[in-house]
Formats: C-alpha cells, sequence, structure tokens
C-alpha cells in the first residue's frame, strides 16, 4: 500500500471495465465496480454548470 501526495492511503485495484492495475484513495467494498481513471470518465454523470 502507498500514499498519495496528500497523505491518503491508496488501495491497489484491478479496473472493472478494462481490468488494468490501479490505485484509490479508498478501500472497496466489493459491490460497487472500481474504475480506473480513464474508464471513470467514460462513467461519471455530466456535470450541469449553470
Amino acid at each position: 500500500m502507498s500514499e498519495d501526495k496528500f497523505g491518503r492511503k491508496l488501495h491497489t485495484v484491478t479496473c472493472s471495465e478494462c481490468g488494468k492495475e490501479t490505485e484509490v484513495p479508498f478501500e472497496p467494498d466489493g459491490e460497487r465496480p472500481v474504475y480506473c481513471k480513464d474508464c471513470y470518465q467514460k462513467h461519471k454523470k455530466p456535470r450541469n454548470d449553470y
């Protein structure tokens, strides 16, 4: 386990979509999918900035 620049512990996981290994700043619960940075961008909801 490593830390990010803010000192948060990073957890190594496998992306639920592409299978690439990545690190996330939270401990996955195993029930929801976890995505790498690239796949997350495809799945996140667009923001409605006014």
